[in-house]
């Protein structure tokens, strides 16, 4: 059976989903946040989240009110990870009562979150019939002040170059920021304790996935990507409001608004986008509160820009990870998309025999990874399914590596007939279309500056 025939038969099989409940406590361990979904009368989900006692994490400080404004809207972003394996056309919301246009929000941000999921699984569906989310209750949240101070920056951490560059800029600079890490791992832990901070002054969050999921997908239901970003920004007003650090600095760059499948709107890095920046800040604005200020501090620049920034920061080279399929052994596993592109994005900046230090060998010469290489590319009909670069900035970096580091020979296998060229002043855009406040676009400008003009006199000495 195919998987759009699958999903027509679970649509009629389980016809509602509803988000029954949510929970929150304070124990021995820290902040217990647990939600409950149902499918039927045989599925029932209960994922938690654990916030862990921090010194800086003050539990007692938020009202009743406003626990339940930020944990329920967590409920709402978890939900569409469950209702994924069975695609309910009819999803019903029992805890809050919710307005049209904060329904069309949802609808949006699921839909578009579920591109790659559609995609993958040859499922056609359209925004407006994917879905029908209704409320049972009457009872509506209204927003609500928090004591924040948007001075103060939390810095979601992710083990790769982006969140370094961001803690690093912000720490040269004298900010006052912390860490925050979702599901402590080798690769995040290690880049907060080269960056100053102790495990007991990083900000926790343990989130699990409820197990009944896991036995469903092993059984055949549907399964694929999600927004997890989406996720990660809702988990993010609760952490600032525990905290007071009212400024929440991601780090998705401006490449991030490319299309993953060319030619749609199909976005694997879809809730890493501008357009899913800018709703939700204007969501948040209106129906939660206004005491937050989430915005993504490398908007304005492309990942090559980014790569050019983290390359100065040579004590973490040993650490930092963006792998996906290594993530859980902490290990670049050299044969993924991900890591073909982290080499590639990098390799301008790097020096060749650093480079291999890192990664264990040179990806540009591993014939095993020409598919990813063309995806990569564009030459071929998608970029791969995981966060990457656009493809103009893929054949820039080829060209910039293979001039500053092959001009004498030694061009690795799978450049040897490639061709490109590039312009040294795209080293130098910097993209209007952000959310930073004036001091923090003039503070990376100022830094991009600076890597570029080494970068310059860099090239000059290679070649």
């Amino acid at each position: 059976m195919s998987n759009s025939e699958k999903y027509r038969q679970l649509r009629q099989q389980y016809p509602t989903f509803c988000y029954e409940s949510f929970h929150h406590s304070v124990t021995d361990r820290g902040l217990l946040v647990r939600h409950r979904f149902t499918a039927g009368s045989d599925i029932v989900f209960e994922p938690e989240m654990l916030i862990p006692n921090r010194s800086f994490v003050d539990f007692g400080r938020l009202s009743q009110r406003q626990y339940d404004t930020l944990v329920f809207q967590m409920g709402m972003i978890e939900l569409v990870s469950y209702w994924k394996c069975v695609c309910s056309p009819k999803v019903v919301i029992k805890p809050f009562a919710m307005g049209q246009q904060q329904l069309e929000f949802w609808k949006k941000l699921y839909f578009n979150g579920l591109g790659e999921f559609f995609y993958i699984n040859g499922i056609t569906a359209t925004q407006e019939d994917f879905m029908e989310i209704v409320c049972e209750s009457d009872n509506a949240l209204r927003p609500v002040d928090f004591y924040t101070d948007t001075d103060k920056y939390l810095v979601p951490i992710g083990g790769g170059k982006d969140s370094v560059v961001t803690l690093e800029v912000l720490r040269k600079a004298g900010t006052a920021f912390r860490p925050l890490i979702i599901n402590p791992r080798g690769a995040t832990t290690e880049c907060a304790r080269i960056a100053g901070f102790a495990p007991d002054e990083v900000l926790e969050i343990r989130r699990t996935i409820h197990p009944r999921l896991l036995e469903l997908n092993a059984q055949g239901y549907l399964n694929g990507h999600t927004p997890f970003s989406a996720m990660l920004a809702f988990y993010t007003l609760l952490a600032s409001a525990l905290t007071g650090y009212g400024s929440i600095a991601l780090s998705n760059e401006n490449s991030a608004n490319e299309a993953t499948v060319i030619g749609t709107s199909v976005n694997h890095q879809y809730s890493k986008s501008l357009e899913f920046e800018n709703d939700f800040r204007q969501y948040v604005k209106s129906y939660v509160s206004g005491s937050f200020n989430y915005f993504s501090f490398l908007r304005p620049l492309a990942e090559l820009q980014i790569a050019m920034l983290f390359a100065q920061n040579a004590q973490y080279f040993n650490v930092f990870r963006s792998c996906n399929a290594g993530s859980k052994q902490n290990i670049w596993c050299c044969n993924c998309p991900k890591c073909l592109f982290a080499y590639i994005i990098l390799s301008p900046f790097i020096e060749p025999a650093v480079m291999e230090r890192i990664f264990g060998k040179n990806l540009l010469d591993e014939p095993a990874m020409r598919p990813y290489l063309d995806e990569l590319r564009g030459l071929a009909p998608t970029k791969p399914f995981e966060c990457v670069g656009t493809i103009s900035e893929v054949n820039a970096a080829l060209a910039m590596m293979k001039r500053r580091f092959c001009a004498n020979g030694g061009t690795p296998l799978l450049l040897q007939d490639f061709d490109g060229t590039y312009d040294m002043a795209a080293l130098s855009d910097f993209c209007t279309e952000n959310n930073l406040s004036e001091p923090l676009q003039t503070l990376l400008r100022s830094e991009v500056e600076k890597a570029q003009a080494e970068f310059q006199n860099a090239v000059k000495g290679n070649v």
